[in-house]
């Protein structure tokens, strides 16, 4: 479909599309194409986890993990039988609104929908609810493209809340986007902490001096290798630049030479002066996400309170970049160094993907897990070579994750509003050399009407009512199953 592009059609959209239909991994992908720094290891923890985004561990070592496009969060059960995989998985909620980040306080667990927040009594004992949800902060906007908020419990009782911007490049309306908040636990004294921040999704305080530092994403259209992604120390009060100025304080060349007259210009070049520049710049369009510092003693001495990325990877560039997930250190003067931890989520050509990093969990037993919304994975990092009883698994025979095997009712009067609504978005501008493949095996029609609710970037979110979306799902999976329909193959991704 058409991506609307403030500066109009540009090359460089190279989207790993795999993430917009389905995608999975195996044992093999693990053991073959990624690879950890000296000193760990990693294994397939679970890859039955569609969508998988943000993670909390219980005190009893299970794991949580949001699904937004699924409306629920998870309950991966602890590996206590040591066969390197989750015991078990359970819907803990459902019925959420795009749940994102999720953060455990006391006895309770609070989940940041798109809209809001809300929390539950939890029971670590046992992993489960102890009574009923309950919305703490009501009335945040998620339309636009960045609608995820990201939750997390500061080391002063305060719980800090992210919500991106609306646009790529734009002055927001809504005070509330392109910011950090905060409130007390039960969502009181409610208020912004920092602004300017595009697209801060992970965010994690450092163990040695208590300094929160939260991940941004820089804008998109300026080229393969500017602007920078950003990490930043984030203190309050203070204003990091978006979306006057980009990196180093450079103006934007949007909005960072002001338009309204001598007056707007000065107002804009004193913003920029004012605004708090990164303390570490990532490549352009890595797409840091979560940032975890460890704190486990069971880590090595040169990963112990260090921080691990997840760079979910570029899809504005020529050429792919980021898809890993990276390990920053820090020295006694404060400079940060960074070096690969988890790689081989991109191939060697820098084609093909294999999974998208998002965030990043730990235990106190020194257990690192990954997730991957691409494949719909968790991965766990452990301290320690491979064994060789580790080396000889078998590859898993669980099978990908796929839709139920029963036949398509295809309506046919919906299937041709759809290709009036394919015809008339002109779809086949942007997909044409993107190939589908196995839409049937992997979806249900609902779940495929669905997907249109939280489209991937850059493919915008039209706003589809649920009859269009509908008519969308019954045209794509009527071409693909139909013979006269083979050719569209060669038009979606």
């Amino acid at each position: 479909m058409v991506f609307a592009l403030s500066r109009g059609w540009i090359p460089g959209v190279n989207v790993p599309w795999g993430q917009l239909l389905g995608a999975s991994t195996s044992e093999e992908t693990v053991q073959h194409q990624l690879k950890v720094a000296k000193g760990f290891q990693v294994t397939l923890f679970d890859d039955q986890v569609p969508n998988a985004r943000f993670m909390a561990v219980t005190r009893n070592g299970d794991l949580l993990v949001s699904q937004p496009k699924l409306g629920q969060v998870s309950l991966l059960l602890k590996d206590r039988n040591a066969d390197g995989r989750a015991d078990g998985q359970r819907v803990l909620i459902d019925g959420l609104k795009r749940p994102h980040g999720l953060a455990l306080f006391e006895d309770w667990l609070y989940i940041a929908e798109s809209d809001g927040v809300g929390r539950v009594p939890f029971d670590h004992s046992d992993g489960r609810i102890a009574g009923s949800y309950q919305k703490v902060v009501t009335g945040l906007a998620d339309s636009g493209n960045h609608w995820t908020k990201t939750i997390g419990i500061g080391p002063d009782g305060w719980m800090y809340l992210t919500s991106g911007s609306t646009c790529n490049v734009c002055e927001e309306k809504d005070p509330h986007r392109a910011t950090m908040m905060r409130f007390r636990p039960d969502g009181s004294n409610f208020q912004i902490y920092a602004t300017g921040l595009r697209n801060s999704v992970g965010f994690d305080w450092s163990p040695k001096d208590g300094a929160l530092y939260a991940t941004d994403n820089g804008r998109d259209w300026l080229g393969n290798d500017f602007p920078p992604c950003e990490l930043n120390r984030v203190e309050k009060d203070a204003f990091y630049g978006w979306p006057y100025a980009n990196g180093d304080r450079i103006p934007d060349p949007d909005f960072g030479m002001g338009k309204n007259g001598a007056n707007g210009d000065a107002k804009v070049r004193q913003k920029i002066k004012d605004s708090i520049p990164p303390v570490f710049e990532f490549r352009a369009h890595n797409a840091p996400l979560g940032i975890r510092f460890l704190r486990s003693p069971e880590q090595p001495d040169g990963y112990r309170e260090s921080a691990l990325v997840a760079l979910h990877g570029s899809w504005n560039r020529d050429e792919k970049d980021g898809y890993k997930v990276v390990a920053l250190h820090w020295n006694d003067e404060g400079e940060i160094r960074a070096e690969d931890f988890l790689w081989g989520f991109l191939s060697a050509d820098r084609e093909t993907v294999y999974g998208r990093p998002v965030d990043i969990a730990e235990d106190v037993r020194g257990n690192i897990y990954i997730s991957d919304d691409y494949a719909g994975a968790i991965y766990r990092v452990q301290a320690g070579s491979v064994s060789q009883n580790n080396a000889e698994t078998p590859v898993s025979n669980r099978p990908p994750i796929s839709a139920p095997k029963k036949p398509l009712a295809i309506d046919g009067n919906a299937a041709r509003q759809g290709a009036q609504i394919f015809e008339r978005r002109n779809c086949i501008r942007c997909h044409q050399q993107l190939p589908l493949k196995d839409l049937s095996r992997r979806y249900t029609l609902k779940q495929l009407a669905d997907y249109f609710d939280t489209p991937t970037p850059p493919m915008p979110d039209y706003g589809f009512s649920n009859s269009q979306k509908r008519a969308l799902a019954h045209y794509l999976m009527e071409r693909e199953i139909q013979g006269t329909g083979r050719q569209l193959e060669n038009f979606l991704p």
